[in-house]
This record gives structure tokens, C-alpha cells and sequence, in this order.
């Protein structure tokens, strides 16, 4: 009997594929109820002549079966790391996951195009702050108390001498207080008004720009805009200046710019810099002249891009922005 249960362990021992596996033969052979502790249970029923020989026989099929467990133990802890290393690895040679990655939004490419178009005729780009006090947001402006601008359904106040900036021309006057002409500058950034509706948001993107020098006329003006829509909407685009008024140009124009399949549309305003500015800021306007322009990053992103909507471009819709 005891060779065997020393055949059956063995047997049993090295059919174990796991841990869980070879514990159930240990239970099986060397627990309470196991066939070797059975048999040492056994001793007192065997003749006193014979028990010394049957108790060491089943000490070594005892011994015996804890060697084979003990060495099959080791074997199943060396495969079951050897299959935890092989999940863990990793073929570096092979490409990395796929993942979508981001895109530049379409307002923010027309604003890096628009400033890489002056910045190539020589215009630096400069920022000012988007809390403004009413003095260089409407007074060294030439915009009056009275003017509509000014009114509280129309501007973001904080008290009546500081708001949320309705234009980037600010950042004009700061730099003219601080520099002496010529000046060439372009002046990109967030603006804000109380508007909303298809073609209007109350946040929005504007680029400026303003030149000053000796003897500038409308015709640089003229030159400058119609080389920017060139660049910016291609081959056969071109630009004409309707007379229109703004308080701190004079001569103001309404600009429009002329597209293939859409014919004349208006994009910005311009005009030559008043008098009235250079003096608030202390330039003879006898010595320097110059002019301005404004428009709405948004709107040209519309235009290039055919959006009728310009809230669209604030909906954070991946749908519709990964189309631009």
C-alpha cells in the first residue's frame, strides 16, 4: 500500500500545472484526513514486531512526498514569475499607441497667419492689458462721454473709470505715450462687448495696427490693407475704402475687401490717425501722420473658412472644428 500512495503522489505531483493544483494534493496526501496521516493513524493497529518497520516506511513515504512538493512548489513559483514577466513585456521596437491629438483652432491659425503677414512688412507685434481704465480705452481716443460706446449695455464695467477693453486701440496709445515715432505695430488680443447673436459674441478676438511716420497718406493704407487681404484670401483679392466716421480717425473709411464668389464684403474700419490723438499723446500732428486699422480675427476666420455663424467657433464642437 505505501509504494502505492508514493506512485499516486508522484503521479499527482507532476500533473500539478499551479499552486492551487499542487495544494490540493498536498491536503490530499499530507493533511489530518490525508492518505499518509491515515496511515501513521494506522501504527497502533499493526503488531508490536512490525510497527517499528511500518512507522519508518511511512516516514519516508512522508518525507518523500514533502521533497517532491517542495521541489514541484519551487517549479510552479519560478513559472508563475516567469509568466508575470512575460505580461509585463514590452517590444520597444514596436510603434506606440495611436492617440488623437489636437489641432490648432481655426480662430487662432488666421491670428498666427495675420501677424506672420505684417510682421514680413516690418510691423512688431505688442499686447496691453484687457482691464482698461476709460481714459485710453475712450478719452486719448477722441471718444466722447456722450459717444454710444461708452454706455454700460454696450461695455463691461468694473467702476465707472476701468472695464473690460471694447478694442485693442489701447495698446496704441500706451505705446505712443512711451515711444517716439515711426512706429509700426499690430496689436492682437481678446476683446469685449455686450453683443450676441450669429455675427457677434461678447468675447472676441480684434487685431490692430498702427503706422506712424512722416508723410504717410492714404495710399500706404490703401497699399497695406489690400497687400494683407492678397496674402490672406489669395491671388485677385483686392480692397476699396468707403468714407464712413470713427472718432479717432480722419479720414475713417469702411473697408471692404472683394472675394471670389462672394463679391464685396466689408472686413475692418481704417483712417488716417486725428490730430486730436497725437496731441493727447504728445506728438505734433504737423511733424507725424499716420493711420489705423481694426479688425475681428473671428471675422476673418468666417470669411476664409465660409462660417455663418460665429458661434460655432465657441462651441467646442470636435466635430465641426477638426473640418478646419
Amino acid at each position: 500500500m505505501i509504494e502505492e500512495i508514493m506512485k499516486e503522489a508522484e503521479e499527482k505531483i507532476k500533473r500539478a500545472k499551479n499552486l492551487d493544483e499542487l495544494n490540493h494534493v498536498r491536503v490530499e496526501f499530507l493533511g489530518k484526513k490525508g492518505k499518509i496521516s491515515m496511515l501513521m493513524k494506522r501504527i497502533k493497529e499493526i503488531p508490536s514486531e512490525e510497527r517499528r518497520k511500518y512507522g519508518k516506511a511511512v516516514n519516508e513515504l512522508k518525507n518523500n512526498v514533502e521533497d517532491l512538493i517542495r521541489e514541484k512548489l519551487e517549479t510552479l513559483k519560478n513559472l508563475e514569475k516567469l509568466r508575470m514577466y512575460e505580461s509585463m513585456w514590452v517590444d520597444v521596437s514596436l510603434p506606440g499607441a495611436k492617440r488623437k491629438t489636437g489641432h490648432e483652432h481655426p480662430v487662432m491659425r488666421i491670428w498666427r497667419e495675420m501677424e506672420e503677414i505684417f510682421v514680413s512688412m516690418g510691423y512688431e507685434v505688442v499686447e496691453g492689458p484687457e482691464i482698461e481704465d476709460t481714459w485710453h480705452n475712450f478719452d486719448a481716443l477722441n471718444t466722447p462721454e456722450w459717444h454710444p460706446a461708452r454706455d454700460e449695455h454696450d461695455s463691461f464695467y468694473f467702476s465707472d473709470t476701468s472695464l473690460l477693453r471694447t478694442h485693442t486701440s489701447p495698446v496704441q496709445i500706451r505705446i505712443m505715450l512711451s515711444r517716439k515715432p515711426p512706429i509700426a505695430i499690430i496689436s492682437p488680443g481678446k476683446v469685449y462687448r455686450r453683443d450676441y447673436d450669429a455675427t457677434h459674441l461678447p468675447v472676441f478676438h480684434q487685431l490692430e495696427g498702427l503706422y506712424v511716420d512722416k508723410r504717410v497718406t492714404v495710399g500706404h493704407l490703401k497699399f497695406t490693407l489690400g497687400e494683407f487681404a492678397r496674402r490672406m484670401f489669395g491671388e485677385g483679392s483686392r480692397v476699396r475704402l468707403r468714407p464712413s466716421f470713427f472718432p479717432f480717425t480722419e479720414p475713417s473709411f469702411e473697408v471692404d475687401v472683394y472675394l471670389k464668389g462672394y463679391g464685396w464684403l466689408e472686413i475692418l474700419g481704417a483712417g488716417m490717425v486725428d490730430p486730436e490723438v497725437f496731441k493727447n499723446v504728445g506728438y505734433d500732428p504737423e511733424e507725424w501722420t499716420g493711420f489705423a486699422f481694426g479688425m475681428g480675427v473671428d471675422r476673418v476666420a468666417m470669411l476664409k473658412y465660409g462660417i455663418t455663424d460665429i458661434r460655432e467657433l465657441v462651441k467646442n464642437d470636435a466635430r465641426f472644428l477638426s473640418s478646419y
